[in-house]
């Protein structure tokens, strides 16, 4: 007992500086005897009570405790959890801090304390103990967000719950399940909340888990991308809709820049057709030139008539007869 040890000593001191009164008895002194055993006797009580006293409780920080204990990890260990960290399920912050699904939040905070002093860039020598360390940190955050991590929870619920379904199909006829529920006083409820406590059904959990939230992430990335095209999409069609509407504005407005100019070269344009200056005799806008006559042409043997004085023959309204009734007639 550390208390014992160090008040021997000291009870020996004290009688060796005490002076020539308080120095060892002589021989020849009958009352110095008598008075030694009782010294003796006191300095073994103070031993026993010392030695009976309760010990001190210990009253070091959880922080202080694991920097202690993670002082004197190896560093090969903190590489193994570097590793660990950075080929961890990506899409699942429970198994990038290493916890069980079923965690709490306070699980969660002890768990990130424990794994960043760990994993610390200043305590471990792995190179990406910095990817490593920011990792468990984004992490953390996901799990502290009531959204993200309901989304989350939700996800694995619905995972649990084909391992179960899958676990019932399987272990519909299984004969030792039988006898183990007969024998557990919960019945199978008993014996499937022992199963879901055990290492197998974490994994079983964890790899559907995976499967679920590969195929969210999936449709996610999915939606996002068509999201993204159709936004590009209505952006470019908004795009040529303006530069359409811009061309037209700056067509009219040439155009009635220009309206003068057409103007003038029309009005040049009538004057000419109308005579000018030439001394020609002034035509009216829109006046009817009557037709030639036409001429017999010397180069063409027939005579060209008009169209209305053309020979046309005549026209017998009388019935022709049938070849039959003409030679009938013939005869007669």
């Amino acid at each position: 007992d550390p208390g014992s040890k160090g008040s021997v000593p000291q009870r020996v001191l004290t009688m060796a500086d005490a002076g020539p009164s308080t120095s060892a008895p002589a021989a020849g002194d009958p009352s110095d005897t008598q008075d030694a055993p009782e010294q003796s006797n006191d300095v073994e009580d103070k031993t026993t009570d010392q030695e009976d006293a309760p010990a001190e409780p210990f009253n070091m920080d959880i922080d202080e405790a694991l920097k202690v204990f993670f002082s004197d990890m190896k560093d090969v260990d903190r590489d193994n959890e570097v590793n660990r960290i950075l080929w961890a399920f990506k899409l699942n912050p429970f198994e990038r801090l290493n916890l069980r699904f079923d965690a709490t939040i306070e699980d969660v905070k002890r768990q990130y304390r424990k794994l960043s002093l760990m994993v610390h860039p200043d305590k471990c020598k792995h190179p990406q103990a910095s990817a490593a360390f920011d990792i468990l940190g984004e992490a953390q955050k996901q799990l502290n967000n009531e959204e993200r991590r309901a989304h989350l929870i939700g996800i694995l619920d619905i995972a649990r719950e084909d391992v179960r379904k899958e676990r019932k199909k399987q272990t519909k006829h299984d004969s030792l399940v039988r006898v183990a529920s007969m024998l557990n006083e919960a019945g199978r409820e008993g014996v499937e909340a022992a199963w879901e406590q055990s290492d197998e059904f974490h994994d079983k959990w964890k790899m559907k888990a995976r499967e679920y939230l590969a195929q969210t992430e999936w449709r996610k990335r999915k939606i996002t991308k068509r999201l993204k095209d159709e936004t590009s999409r209505v952006e470019a069609q908004e795009k040529e809709d303006k530069e359409k509407r811009q061309k037209l504005r700056e067509d009219h407005k040439n155009w009635e820049a220009n309206r003068e100019a057409r103007v003038n070269t029309w009005r040049d344009f009538a004057s000419k057709k109308g005579g000018g200056d030439s001394g020609k005799p002034k035509k009216a806008l829109g006046e009817l030139k009557p037709p030639k006559l036409k001429t017999n042409d010397e180069d063409k043997l027939y005579v060209q008539r008009p169209v209305g004085e053309q020979w046309r023959p005549p026209v017998d309204d009388k019935p022709k007869p049938k070849p039959g009734q003409q030679h009938q007639q013939h005869r007669r």
